[in-house]
């Protein structure tokens, strides 16, 4: 069954790819009508929206079968939750296409379905019994509620994304152009990573280092990429690896800190490769294919998806959170990292429907907090899980 899990996604994950050829192909492509006086583009559009209702049929098809296989939801490690996240905001995806129609929101959407999918490749993705803190039906319940909030409200970096890119003045320098190619940046980060990850589990490569972990015990640590940042005291057991240059501390789990450099060095590569190929700014090489788009419209699609998003977050993320920690840990709140972060998310977005409802903040100024948004939970889901010890280290 897990077998059939793997191929479940694989399927879905190509499913995606193709619902976005066809979405670029609809919005970039000749346009022309066929027999019927019907535009080429807009059946196209159609065939990418089946293709994203199969790919999430499918996504729920290895959601289940996983389940089966592991008795116990699977979003219990980054491989797990990270796909569970992609599949989320497809689904997102699936039902707000059929309100708005948007070929566009297709088009930036699914590329980063695709993305989380691959990315979330590169963690372990072993099945694994849960420690006796995470088998609670709470798991089910707070977990995947927060993954479908999340979801749902990446659909609003998406349609975000898009009218900042539609109306942004990429021919003079500006604050606008740099930050938006900073988000540019951080999503060709995750593309190098997934390159890098790629090339060296094709190599099969490994190396062990023993280490002191942060209760003070002798532990050993695997490492999949180069450890540019060592563990805790670690020695270097495996023969032949590269030498670490700096030791993380005890309460940094080093490995991923590793990951997360591993990104961010292997991102600035790429970047600045695709700035020389392409001779102008990311935003400025993608801003000719949204030139249709009306900016009202997709402004309003970003606001929807928050609006919708927000309570289903607010839900999981902190009312059943603080259930669970009660059951799982007597007491609501503890100030660990991730709850922190859950409070920040969550204070964020209500600052955002606060603004867009009372204050006028629409346009330009509410898809910069989208593309905000999205990327203060991606720096939860990233750096968070994977740099700072807590009580959320174990399940993410």
């Amino acid at each position: 069954m897990l077998e059939v899990s793997e191929n479940l996604l694989f399927i879905a994950f190509f499913m995606y790819l193709g619902a976005t050829i066809s979405f670029a192909v609809s919005v970039t492509g000749r346009k022309w009508r066929n027999k019927e006086g019907e535009m080429k583009g807009n059946r196209l559009g159609k065939i990418g929206y089946i293709f994203s209702i199969l790919a999430s049929l499918l996504s729920i098809g290895y959601f289940i079968t996983r389940w089966s296989v592991a008795g116990h939801p699977p979003v219990s490690n980054m491989f797990e939750y990270m796909t569970f996240l992609g599949i989320a905001m497809g689904f997102a995806f699936v039902i707000l296409y059929a309100i708005y129609r948007s070929n566009y929101l297709g088009l930036f959407t699914m590329p980063v379905v695709m993305l989380i999918i691959a990315y979330a490749s590169m963690f372990p993705g072993e099945v694994a019994p849960l420690i006796p803190a995470l088998q609670s039906n709470w798991l089910t319940i707070h977990v995947i509620t927060v993954a479908l909030g999340q979801g749902i409200l990446s659909i609003g970096f998406a349609a975000g994304l898009i009218y900042l890119i539609r109306t942004i003045d990429f021919t003079k320098a500006s604050k606008q152009t740099r930050a938006l190619e900073t988000i540019m940046y951080g999503l060709i980060s995750l593309i190098a990573y997934i390159l890098v990850g790629s090339l060296f589990s094709a190599l099969n490569y490994e190396a062990t280092f023993s280490y002191v972990d942060e209760t003070g015990a002798e532990a050993e640590i695997v490492y999949n990429v180069p450890a540019l940042i060592g563990p805790n005291e670690g020695q270097l057991l495996t023969e032949d690896r590269l030498t670490p240059l700096l030791s993380a501390p005890a309460m940094v789990r080093a490995d991923d800190l590793n990951t997360v450099i591993w990104s961010l060095l292997s991102g600035i590569i790429l970047y600045w490769v695709l700035r020389l190929v392409l001779r102008k700014r990311i935003g400025a090489v993608i801003q000719p294919i949204v030139k249709g788009v009306n900016p009202q419209a997709i402004d309003e699609i970003s606001y929807r998806a928050i609006a919708i998003g927000f309570p289903v977050f607010t839900l999981g993320g902190l009312i059943f959170a603080m259930i669970w920690a009660q059951i799982a840990w007597t007491r609501f709140w503890g100030w660990d990292p991730k709850e922190v972060w859950a409070l920040i998310t969550f204070l964020f977005y209500a600052a955002y429907l606060h603004l867009r409802l009372s204050k006028g903040w629409q346009g330009e100024k509410s898809a910069w907090l989208c593309v905000i948004g999205f990327a203060i939970i991606m720096f939860n889901l990233v750096f968070v899980n994977l740099v700072i010890a807590g009580l959320h280290s174990y399940a993410l």
